[in-house]
């Protein structure tokens, strides 16, 4: 067993583990040191980031002074971006086969009838790049579609020319237009995240659920990376997953704890799964070594899982516990305590008006300051005095949390 989990913090190790995201972690800097300001004035503490010493992995260290006590943080950001960026389709015809092969798998396997059973809005979240992206056809086709038959006409009106040729310069003109349409909708993908969102669900399931080669060699050297912190004088390390990285950390920690890594009198380990989307995954029919990993680690008493969502994120599934309706739920399940965020409570009226179509920017909701936060508080979780164990001590999961089997899958990889 790790050390006392609800001892007093001084010096913490976190690790972030991102979703499914191309962007420099840079940009998780700068959301922490912005955002932590912001929290700081909310809520009265100080809260102070300054970058690590050079080489290593990409982080900073964060010094904070919460409820009259002084602690220090080290953070990495554990970086599969170039992973992300290697996995997304350069050609617009690459994205329509993904779409295709991707539709196909998650309504042959049964998938995403399941899901449709949970929460709409990750649903409707999935199904957002499939109808984005045949409107963006279908527009094209049209344009393409009524150029040639106007350039035809024109051209064997105006210049005499055979039919023959005015048809081959009219659906010459056509698919440039059409073309041209797709492209000028792909540039401006940063705003639609139709290509982007296609990818994300693409990379998923095009192994139908199993983990690619290239990320389980990634997902070792972040088990390298926690296992070394677990044996630093520390009091806690602690995991962040957010996003498509809450099933990563999941496979991760479980990898650990199997493999006797966890020291008997080490740091407490605490994980903080966070916007999870672990269905769209877990549902999936070769998704047997996370189904195994979420079996396992609900079980373990080597660390403290809490996972936090809220219902006003369309882009997780909220208050969904991910072991349970997964069908994977051992007897003596501890884990996750499933705990809501509750954006319309801890947000002032006219923050949440102003955020709560912008499914995005809620989707990093966790990741930022509250106007009026609950038990909730990523700045302190990461950087405050107590452990995760400590902070969540005696609460109550989520009365609305969904924990009923839905999958059709649940074999499980054999351990």
């Amino acid at each position: 067993m790790p050390r006392a989990p609800d001892r007093s913090v001084e010096k913490r190790r976190v690790f972030y583990i991102p979703g499914y995201d191309p962007i420099h972690p840079r940009r998780y800097r700068e959301l922490y040191r912005s955002e932590g300001a912001a929290q700081a004035r909310v809520s009265g503490y100080d809260i102070q980031l300054r970058p690590k010493p050079s080489g290593g992995a990409y982080g900073w260290h964060v010094d904070a002074h919460i409820a009259g006590q002084g602690t220090s943080a080290d953070f990495e950001v554990l970086v599969w971006s170039d992973i992300v960026r290697g996995s997304m389709s350069r050609t617009i015809p690459a994205t329509y086969a993904q779409l295709l092969r991707t539709a196909w798998i998650y309504i042959a396997s049964g998938a995403l009838a399941r899901l449709m059973r949970l929460r709409k809005g990750p649903v409707i979240a999935a199904l957002y790049p499939v109808a984005m992206l045949l409107a963006q056809l279908g527009l094209a086709v049209l344009l393409g579609v009524l150029l040639a038959r106007g350039v035809a006409a024109g051209a064997s009106l105006s210049a005499a020319m055979p039919v023959w040729a005015a048809t081959v310069a009219g659906i010459a003109a056509g698919a440039a237009a059409a073309v041209g349409l797709l492209r000028w909708f792909k540039a401006r993908d940063n705003r639609l995240f139709a290509h982007y969102l296609m990818h994300d669900y693409a990379y998923s399931a095009r192994l139908r659920g199993a983990n690619a080669p290239e990320l389980e060699t990634r997902m070792a050297e972040f088990a390298d990376a926690i296992g070394a912190a677990l044996r630093e004088d520390v009091d806690e390390v602690l995991v962040v997953g957010h996003s498509s990285g809450a099933h990563l950390a999941v496979s991760v920690l479980a990898d650990l704890i199997r493999a006797g890594r966890v020291p008997g009198r080490g740091p407490a380990l605490a994980f903080l799964s966070l916007g999870q989307v672990v269905p769209m995954v877990s549902f999936l029919p070769e998704a047997t070594r996370l189904r195994a990993d979420l079996r396992y680690l609900s079980a373990s008493d080597a660390l403290t899982w809490v996972d936090v969502t809220a219902p006003g994120d369309g882009c997780a599934f909220a208050l969904c516990d991910p072991v349970a309706v997964s069908g994977v739920a051992p007897e003596g399940k501890r884990w996750p305590l499933v705990v809501s965020a509750a954006f319309s409570q801890t947000l002032r009226p006219e923050t949440w008006k102003a955020l709560r179509w912008r499914f995005f920017r809620l989707h990093f909701q966790y990741l930022c300051a509250f106007d009026r936060p609950g038990d909730y508080d990523y700045f302190q979780i990461t950087a405050g005095p107590q452990t995760l164990a400590a902070r969540y001590r005696g609460r109550a999961p989520s009365r609305s949390r969904i924990d009923t089997p839905v999958s059709k899958h649940t074999s499980v990889a054999a351990a």
